[in-house]
């Protein structure tokens, strides 16, 4: 075929084909057929209409109720019940930290709010939820070139869930710092109201944008400017200063000694840190091979660089306190360190209480990789050695230690800064529900008004001073020797 008669057969769509004439005939629609797992090249109706006929099932305005369910445990049952499974010995700092404040108490239990929830009105759009949106669990970590991003950074108790009953937690926990901050309520009310109306109005613009778009959508250096938080700058600033130090090699200066014979190992610093017995170190550092396998390919010539030095038991934060959880040294051929943590995954506390509102409660073959996979999915970017592994029968994540990680203390924010911040997490929760939620079906719900904003933030003064209730209880108990409390760890 000569060249100008083979572009002649190309436009014509007939080249190459054997049989000339017949491919290119039948019209767009009819051509292929739908393919499982991608979208139909014709839907049945629009999701943003869908999203605003659930108005009718369940009233926007619905969501501002909050009545305690019966049979509803109280605090100090709801904590000790919480306490089952987890370290005997190191029970006592966990309730100590959530006795501090109620902020701190609601950060510890978010079993007992999702049973609160539980009882309230769904409109049965799922996503991939945190379980545990606070507004202490969003923060800065760096990516694999080292640049900081910020979004949520806690997955322990991420489900298929209700998108609201994450919502329902960040206004909550909004309303909460403010209080323990000294913040008067008309405040602590807006801080709650613009989180989710940053919320809102965050799922209408991603609704609109090509799909590409809104899955990368807000990377940090735009959330300042589209939560419009300008009173944050100089926090956040001192926030990321501070990050870009808070890094393996850090905490491997301050947390290990050299060897005598070479390498270095950790040092105790009780109660926080300690080091362990050779069984178990040894049982942690073989759990690492299979973690291998969990992680893309790509990553273990990385690793294969480093070689294990230590292991030691170290107490993590206010919810996770007494789950079992490592930190293990490696070291490279320099010398230099990398940290990463061992950290026991233990069934979301959500899990119970999904069918009461129609949800499955899913069973997983691996705890670990539950948090993993969450945490992938609401991300933009997530940690590049993030993996799993089984440490003597029960299930662990993997992740890098200090990370570049950064936080703010949302119950240290000044009265215009906390505003500001629940805006920015607003966003932020937003975004990372439409990477497994359709933002046009949530769009066409939430609308164009103040209404769901009203509602939701109704719902967080109300929960917020239940949870003021509970917390009191609690602290009573605690002075009472009910319950046993080690304060100031």
């Amino acid at each position: 075929m000569a060249m100008a008669e083979r572009r002649a057969a190309y436009a014509a769509g007939t080249a190459g084909t054997g049989t000339a004439g017949v491919v290119g005939t039948a019209d767009c629609e009819g051509r292929l057929p739908d393919v499982p797992g991608f979208a139909p090249r014709t839907e049945d109706g629009s999701p943003r209409e869908a999203g605003k006929a659930l108005r009718g099932r369940v009233p926007r305005a619905a969501h501002a109720r909050f009545e305690a369910p019966a049979g509803r445990p109280d605090a100090v049952r709801a904590v000790e019940e919480s306490n089952a499974g987890r370290v005997s010995e190191l029970t006592p700092i966990r309730v100590g930290r959530m006795s501090a404040n109620p902020f701190a108490f609601l950060r510890g239990a978010a079993g007992l709010m999702a049973h609160d929830l539980s009882a309230g009105p769904v409109t049965g759009i799922g996503a991939q939820i945190c379980g545990d949106a606070h507004a202490g669990n969003f923060g800065l970590y760096g990516d694999a070139r080292g640049r900081l991003v910020m979004d949520l950074n806690d997955f322990d108790e991420t489900v298929y869930g209700p998108w609201e009953w994450d919502l329902k937690r960040l206004a909550t926990s909004l309303i909460l710092a403010g209080r323990v901050a000294g913040t008067d309520e008309d405040t602590c009310r807006a801080a709650a109201l613009d989180a989710v109306g940053t919320y809102r109005r965050t799922m209408r613009l991603l609704a609109k944008l090509p799909a590409m778009d809104a899955w990368n959508a807000i990377a940090d250096e735009k959330l300042v400017t589209h939560a419009d938080a300008r009173d944050m700058l100089g926090i956040l600033q001192r926030v990321v200063d501070k990050a870009r130090s808070n890094t393996s090699a850090r905490f491997a200066a301050k947390s290990t000694e050299p060897c005598p014979d070479s390498g270095r190992r950790f040092v105790d610093a009780l109660p926080v840190l300690r080091r362990v017995g050779d069984a178990e170190a040894a049982a942690v550092a073989a759990s690492l091979g299979p973690y291998l396998h969990t992680l893309q390919g790509d990553r273990l010539p990385l690793l294969a660089r480093y070689a294990i030095h230590d292991v030691a038991f170290r107490v993590v934060g206010t919810g996770s306190v007494g789950t079992r959880s490592y930190v293990v040294l490696l070291l490279d051929h320099r010398g230099e360190p990398l940290v990463l943590q061992v950290k026991e995954a233990r069934p979301s506390v959500l899990l119970p209480h999904l069918p009461a509102v129609g949800f499955e409660a899913r069973t997983e073959e691996h705890e670990g990789r539950r948090v993993v996979a969450g945490q992938k999915r609401m991300q933009v970017v997530s940690d590049i050695l993030l993996g799993w592994t089984t440490v003597e029968g029960r299930p662990y994540q993997v992740r890098q230690f200090r990370n570049r990680k950064g936080s703010v203390d949302p119950a240290a924010l000044s009265a215009d800064q906390l505003d500001d911040y629940g805006r920015m997490t607003g966003a932020l929760l937003a975004r990372a529900h439409a990477h497994s939620a359709d933002p046009r079906l949530l769009a066409g719900y939430c609308g164009k008004n103040e209404e769901l904003d009203e509602a939701f933030a109704a719902f967080a003064v109300a929960y917020a001073d239940r949870t003021e209730a509970d917390h009191a209880d609690l602290v009573a108990a605690v002075k009472a020797g009910r319950i046993a409390a080690e304060s100031g760890v």
